[in-house]
């Protein structure tokens, strides 16, 4: 009877030992450790939403926020909240570039790639797991819902490893010899998407066999940055040489629509090499937001319709070269650290450090937390989330 009693409050005790050891490892604001707490308090906790930007998210820019995982706050105005050590050094110790975030609140990881490694980091603890190098490099890659899968592509080579998600080992390969480097996984977790740099197909690969099974286009040049709504029956595709952006049924594989952005020239870019490199349809899929570099804005456009209607140019503070969405799809986030209000399209915040200076990047995600339980994740493109 002893030991059962004793078994017993060992459980009941056990959640305090760990928010105890959390607070005192992590030294968490007192607001963090009124928040912390309410994960004993389970679904009655509130839910704190947090934006995890990786940096340097702009090459290798150490001046846009360091080397790190950098958190805001989304309700409090995205103040900035704490820094996450990260790994991806080269041999001199130097950080190098990061290429892509992503996160599973089933396995509780955070994984990062950089142009040599994936790193995956515990996001309970916040501690570094692993971090291995892959054969090709790595670049932006996706995640399956279950966190069990992560699809990487090479460093713009031709393939894309399969990575089981808690031990980082290869499981397969696809090879479409496209130059990998683009990647999203549909939110049914049924098919993941790979776009090269050298082809202008959109390839379509089955995660049940982990093997391409067709591709969308040819769209007019190669695809770069591109984006799918969430019945994943269309794709919005950036491509060289295009100031706008072109969409192509995945249904049927063929090409729909190129959209050109009116009153705008197109110039020389700093990054990328392409006029619009950043595409993003709101979480309810009634717009679409596309980067222009050269002229510094983000254009809206209004796709509950097809052909797409432009209905807005946002000017930004630099370059843009990504756009992501809050889960709720209230906030937008270009590269540039701006943040969109999205209903009045007005810059309501800017990303800065704990020193004030300025942050871009673009590698960034929203997750949601309630106590200390990750309870939501967002992707850092742009998907849609309409399923019905």
């Amino acid at each position: 009877m002893t030991q059962r009693m004793g078994s017993v409050c060992a459980r009941k005790l056990w959640p305090l030992f760990l928010v105890g050891v959390s607070l005192a490892l992590f030294g968490l604001t007192s607001s963090e450790r009124s928040f912390t707490g309410g994960a004993l308090y389970g679904q009655d906790a509130p839910v704190r939403r947090l934006l995890y930007v990786a940096v340097p998210g702009v090459r290798n820019y150490l001046e846009y926020g360091g080397h790190c995982v950098l958190v805001f706050d989304i309700d409090k105005g995205h103040q900035f909240v704490k820094r996450i050590p990260a790994a991806g050094l080269d041999e001199s110790g130097k950080p190098i570039n990061v290429k892509g975030v992503c996160a599973s609140v089933v396995t509780r990881r955070l994984f990062i790639t950089t142009i040599s490694t994936l790193q995956c980091i515990d996001l309970v603890t916040e501690k570094l797991l692993w971090e291995r190098p892959y054969d090709g490099g790595c670049d932006r890659m996706a995640i399956a819902p279950d966190g069990a899968w992560l699809y990487v592509p090479s460093f713009e080579k031709d393939h894309w490893h399969v990575i089981e998600g808690r031990t980082g080992d290869i499981v397969a390969k696809i090879e479409p010899k496209s130059g990998a480097h683009n990647t999203v996984c549909g939110l049914d977790g049924k098919h993941v998407y790979l776009a090269g740099l050298r082809s202008p197909l959109l390839t379509v690969a089955d995660t049940a066999s982990h093997t391409a099974s067709r591709t969308v286009g040819p769209f007019s040049a190669s695809v770069r940055p591109f984006t799918v709504n969430g019945r994943q029956t269309l794709c919005f595709v950036c491509v060289n040489e295009l100031l706008g952006f072109e969409i192509g049924d995945i249904v049927t594989g063929q090409k729909l629509h190129r959209v050109e952005v009116a009153g705008f020239q197109k110039g020389p870019v700093k990054r990328h090499g392409c006029p619009s490199h950043g595409i993003g349809l709101t979480p309810n899929e009634k717009e679409v937001w596309v980067c222009d570099a050269f002229n510094q804005q983000m254009h809206v456009y209004d796709v509950t319709t097809l052909p797409p209607k432009h209905v807005a140019s946002l000017k930004v503070k630099d370059e843009p070269g990504w756009i992501t969405f809050s889960l709720d799809g209230t906030r937008a986030y270009p590269s540039t650290g701006d943040v969109f209000d999205v209903a009045s399209r007005k810059i309501i915040a800017t990303l800065k450090d704990e020193t004030g200076a300025a942050v871009q990047s673009e590698k960034m995600l929203e997750i949601d937390w309630r106590g200390a339980e990750p309870i939501r994740a967002g992707d850092q493109f742009g998907v849609g989330r309409v399923t019905k």
